[in-house]
């Protein structure tokens, strides 16, 4: 059953779950997208096909805000957004060691292997590599774990993954970028908390929240941050 965060005549949110895919891969499972178009489909009582446009997406293990168009007119402006940097992203993250630092700037150049599906981070630029940049806050610090707060300031395949991973601070379950245990569900424990648009009608700013998925380690990490 789908999480419907927002939900008007031009755009509709989701939390996705740890898990879900937002767009059809070779895998064959059926993504957010599609459950999206089954829904509008049978809550308006659309007949012939529904539109529904994917905007941007989050990797599979994550969770939280997903945001769709339900125009064509929508869509391309927000890709326009999006592509401008006019978008707001916040991420929560549990790492697996206590920050140094209560706040700081992460300053990487990434380069993307697509065989592998993984990108590396690098101090310096080197040859078909991007800079990414992001801003994390420490909100939470539990035990042998901490819960960061990031803002992307840039938007790099893996960004999050990869930088945290790079410094010696993977997120929780990410095997990929050198976390040492997995998730029993096979998730990482990075949740896209929040985004903040401007809407492609009525050009009114919009912050859309997504709660983390209901697991024993966000239930304990942010009871006293959950709104």
């Amino acid at each position: 059953m789908l999480d419907i965060l927002y939900e008007d005549n031009h755009l509709i949110a989701v939390n996705k779950r740890p898990g879900d895919l937002v767009q059809g891969d070779k895998t064959g499972d059926i993504p957010i997208v599609e459950k999206v178009k089954i829904y509008i489909k049978k809550k308006y009582n659309k007949p012939g096909l529904v539109f529904i446009g994917v905007i941007h997406r989050l990797d599979r293990p994550t969770s939280g805000v997903v945001l769709f168009a339900r125009t064509s007119k929508a869509l391309t402006r927000m890709n326009q957004q999006f592509k401008n940097r006019k978008t707001k992203k916040k991420y929560w993250a549990i790492v697996d060691k206590s920050f140094n630092s209560d706040s700081g700037t992460l300053t990487h150049w990434l380069k993307r292997n697509s065989k592998i599906n993984k990108s590396y981070a690098h101090d310096q630029k080197i040859n078909d590599s991007k800079k990414g940049i992001l801003h994390y806050k420490k909100i939470k610090k539990i035990d042998c774990y901490c819960v960061l707060e990031i803002t992307l300031e840039t938007g790099r395949h893996h960004q999050i993954r990869s930088q945290l991973g790079f410094i010696g601070y993977p997120i929780k379950g990410d095997l990929k970028y050198n976390a040492k245990r997995s998730n029993p569900d096979s998730s990482i424990d990075l949740h896209a908390r929040s985004l903040t648009i401007c809407h492609p009608t009525t050009k009114k700013i919009i912050t859309i929240l997504a709660k983390p998925p209901i697991k024993p380690q966000w239930n304990f990490a942010l009871s006293d941050l959950l709104f």
